[in-house]
């Protein structure tokens, strides 16, 4: 009887460990493997980072907005910005978001986002 038992556990565990790393690999996302960071460049720059870590090449989007007079109603001004970067496996790329359209404005970079795509075309 304790043998019976003992077959069904371990085919079950044998199941399990053949199965679990098999379907692990299909949930995981490219955010999962590329990274994003921000650093202050200069007086008026943001210098925003994609590092690819994942096995496969990655298409990435980045967008944010450069707010000139951030405090007033009168003078506030706001320009989009965005970047595209493909990466291959290991690479990094940077972009930059500049404030200098705010000459002597004060400014703010706001509503950063990013987000990657496997490139299905390598």
């Amino acid at each position: 009887m304790r043998s019976a038992s003992w077959t069904r556990w371990a085919t079950c565990a044998l199941a399990l460990s053949i199965c679990i790393p098999a379907f692990a690999g299909r949930g995981r996302s490219v955010t999962d493997c590329a990274t994003f960071g921000q650093a202050d460049k200069g007086d008026d720059s943001i210098e925003f980072t994609i590092k690819n870590e994942c096995s496969v090449p990655v298409d990435c989007a980045i967008s944010w907005r450069v707010v000139c007079a951030p405090h007033s109603s009168k003078h506030r001004a706001v320009h989009p910005g965005s970047a595209k970067l493909a990466l291959v496996e290991g690479t990094k790329q940077q972009a930059e978001a500049s404030a200098a359209v705010c000459g002597e404005a004060s400014w703010s970079i706001d509503e950063v986002s990013w987000r990657c795509e496997p490139n299905e075309k390598e």
